[in-house]
């Protein structure tokens, strides 16, 4: 008895001890539920997370986005415009599914520029792209129209993108990348009225001369609650929307909290039943939703370097007031990091000469700094002088003579001139000895001379 005693009150401290420990860091990589997954920090760039984001994956809808793209350039260039009023013709409606999505645009009807995108990015509608593209291409011109869209993602930098259609109806060469995806949605969100459009719950198109007054309802579950429940994300901000057979459930979403944006991209999630047999669990949202958590909660913009921060002390040479320089940053540099990093854990790889000569002014580049932490480049710095240091006239006239007859050449042209020297100085050495002789031989007798005639 005394035993089982022992054991339980054992397994109770047990239990104790492990709720109290605090973990060694609350960072923790989540896994996503999905075919591939990006998430990104939308001032810096800084990927927060990511999983298969350069594999080819389907596409579905989000192929809309580059649809946008065009449409939103071509009213940049004077193209199109706003409220410009747009006809749909028949072509716009060859090829399509019955079975895809629509907003219930009727051949003849027509609508406005903006209408036609609210009906392309509220409801996804498959018509309104194909009209669209006839808007900047011409009627009858949508392959050339798709024809522009595989220019513009590869000049984006797509490396993996390939289109086929407009809508994102299946194709096995229709393609693309959670990496891509973030390359199209990254150039579109400067534009205003696109995120406006993405992020509206709803949207009226006004009755027609072909159609009724209907209402669009977002089918994007974390801005909006009319088609499901549970999913609503406070902090969310559109984007797109995309599902097919072959491509899964997939969204291309950002959010915003505080001073952070983040963007992310889920491609292939499952829509699955749970466990009453009755409710859904569509896996786009649920894991898009996971991601913000993750990058929210996670993860804080922090300053990893500070301009005023003194890195090194250079030695000077060729001066009398000072032996050596302050090198500090150029510039500050803030990054997304874990929120339990440690910042004394960073690597600092400092570049900067031995020594540096005066005159040193404030602000000249004495070398570099790269800051990074298991393996991943947080940034690159230059390293500047801090003050300046003048240079000593006496010790720079002493190095530039001393370099001169340091130099090869002069070198070379002294130890000549020596030995012309030396030549010179034995030549005339012995032209004066040969002198000398000619003198002693000339005052002898001339030959036959006996002595002083009388």
């Amino acid at each position: 008895m005394k035993k089982r005693r022992f054991f339980a009150l054992f397994l109770v401290l047990g239990l104790l001890v492990s709720l109290l420990s605090v973990p060694a860091s609350a960072f923790e990589e989540i896994d996503v539920d999905a075919r591939a997954a990006l998430l990104v920090e939308q001032e810096t760039g800084e990927v927060l997370y990511e999983k298969n984001a350069h594999e080819k994956s389907y596409p579905a809808s989000i192929t809309k986005l580059t649809v946008a793209l065009l449409v939103f350039e071509a009213i940049d260039a004077g193209q199109l415009s706003l409220d410009q009023p747009i006809t749909a013709h028949e072509s716009a409606f060859e090829g399509l599914s019955i079975y895809g999505s629509t907003a219930g645009i009727k051949v003849g009807e027509v609508l406005t520029v903006e209408q036609l995108l609210q009906c392309m990015l509220i409801v996804s509608a498959n018509e309104a792209c194909n009209i669209l593209a006839e808007a900047v291409c011409g009627e009858g011109n949508i392959s050339q129209f798709v024809q522009r869209m595989n220019e513009r993602a590869a000049a984006l930098g797509c490396e993996n993108t390939h289109y086929v259609n407009t809508s994102g109806l299946h194709d096995p060469d229709h393609y693309t990348t959670a990496w891509d995806i973030y390359l199209i949605t990254r150039a579109l969100m400067p534009y205003e009225k696109f995120m406006e459009i993405c992020n509206s719950k709803s949207a009226e198109i006004a009755e027609t001369d072909h159609n009724q007054r209907h209402v669009l309802h977002s089918t994007n579950r974390l801005i909006s609650n009319w088609r499901e429940l549970g999913y609503l994300y406070r902090d969310a901000q559109g984007i797109k929307t995309g599902s097919t057979e072959e491509a899964g459930h997939c969204l291309v979403s950002s959010a915003v909290r505080g001073d952070r944006q983040l963007v992310s991209v889920v491609l292939g999630a499952e829509k699955i039943t749970l466990a009453d047999g009755k409710s859904t669990l569509t896996k786009s949202f649920s894991e898009t939703i996971r991601l913000f958590d993750y990058g929210f909660d996670c993860f804080s913009r922090r300053e990893v370097v500070s301009a005023d921060e003194l890195v090194r002390e250079v030695p000077v040479a060729l001066s009398s007031e000072a032996n050596y320089v302050v090198a500090h940053p150029a510039e500050s540099i803030t990054r997304m990091l874990p929120t339990e990093l440690d910042l004394s854990e960073l690597t600092r790889d400092i570049t900067l000469p031995d020594s540096v000569d005066a005159p040193i002014a404030a602000g000249d580049e004495l070398g570099e700094m790269t800051v990074s932490y298991n393996g991943t480049v947080y940034g690159t710095v230059k390293l500047l002088a801090l003050s300046d240091v003048s240079a000593s006239w006496l010790l720079v006239a002493k190095r530039d003579v001393a370099d001169f007859f340091s130099r090869t050449a002069v070198r070379i042209v002294l130890v000549v001139l020596l030995l012309l020297i030396l030549a010179f100085l034995f030549l005339r050495g012995n032209g004066r000895g040969r002198r000398y002789g000619k003198r002693s031989s000339g005052r002898a007798a001339p030959a036959g001379y006996r002595g002083r005639r009388r």
